[in-house]
């Protein structure tokens, strides 16, 4: 077993501080977004969520323009999209394009002037690359406790909603009748999705973050129809993608060309890209029964 892993993991992976955080911090991120990605998916609401990325990254470019973290930008505008794609209509099935391509575009626009500030001063040279693409071992550690604050508050909101969220999300007529509320249940999950994709992008960056919440949310429900299985099966294909996506990026380290690295956020995206080809391919095998 160590000739094995001495083969797969380069030396010093183990060992360093920097990737203890990195797997700390990306496991609980991950957690988030698979969970508050099953409910994305099944309302279809994956476009809303790259709006609320979008919008995102214009509030984590405009962090490194007043000395703050990025985080704090990533979550202050993605709860604002959130909030007006609740205002203009995104719950109305007529609305919901209409609304995210309104707040789509708004996020282009206000990203694109953030950085274009930002590239004028020295101290936020690196500020396109990491708010666009993310830099997971570079987050410090310290990070943690707050990470693990907002996504807990997330996953706390979803277990409080659980049952009308589902509801809602599967046949709304149902919700409708038995008296619930589908715009306060719908907003109560915009602020969780906002959590999660801006958690999402402090890790892999803005662009990817969807991927993070979308992609194995999409391959836990091929899979299996059932919620709470589906919700399991996205934490852990979701935490196999991260890891292993982390683990390629230190191997890569010692790839042509010798000691540049690839970035961490290109092999989870790919990783979660392959689970969803894969769990396709497990759903059609034959043999397999509906």
């Amino acid at each position: 077993m160590g000739a094995v892993l001495r083969a797969i993991v380069e030396p010093g992976f183990f060992a360093s501080p920097v990737v203890r955080a990195a797997v700390e911090l990306g496991g609980a991120v991950t957690v988030v977004a698979a969970l508050v990605g099953v409910f994305t998916v099944l309302r279809g609401q994956s476009f809303a969520a790259e709006a609320v990325g979008d919008i995102g990254a214009s509030g984590g470019s405009s962090a490194f323009l007043v000395g703050a973290g990025p985080l704090a930008g990533f979550v202050a505008f993605s709860a604002a999209a959130a909030t007006v794609l609740e205002l203009i209509g995104v719950q109305r099935a007529r609305g919901r394009d209409v609304a995210t391509g309104i707040v789509l575009g708004l996020g282009f626009g206000l990203t694109a002037l953030f950085l274009y500030l930002a590239s004028s001063r020295e101290s936020a040279s690196g500020a396109t690359a990491t708010i666009l693409f993310g830099s997971i071992f570079a987050i410090p550690a310290t990070a943690l406790p707050l990470v693990l604050l907002l996504g807990g508050t997330a996953v706390l909101l979803l277990a409080v909603i659980y049952r009308p969220l589902l509801l809602v999300s599967i046949s709304p007529e149902l919700a409708a009748a038995r008296g619930i509320s589908a715009r306060l249940v719908g907003f109560a999950y915009l602020l969780a999705l906002a959590t999660a994709v801006a958690l999402a992008a402090e890790t892999i960056g803005a662009i990817l973050s969807t991927a993070l919440v979308v992609g194995p949310a999409a391959s836990a429900l091929r899979l299996t129809s059932r919620p709470a299985r589906a919700l399991l099966a996205a934490a852990l294909i979701g935490l196999a993608c991260t890891w292993g996506g982390l683990l390629l990026a230190w191997d890569s380290y010692y790839w042509p060309p010798l000691h540049h690295g690839w970035p961490a956020s290109f092999f989870i995206v790919a990783l979660v890209v392959l689970s969803y080809l894969l769990a396709g391919a497990w759903t059609h095998r034959p043999g397999r029964g509906r």
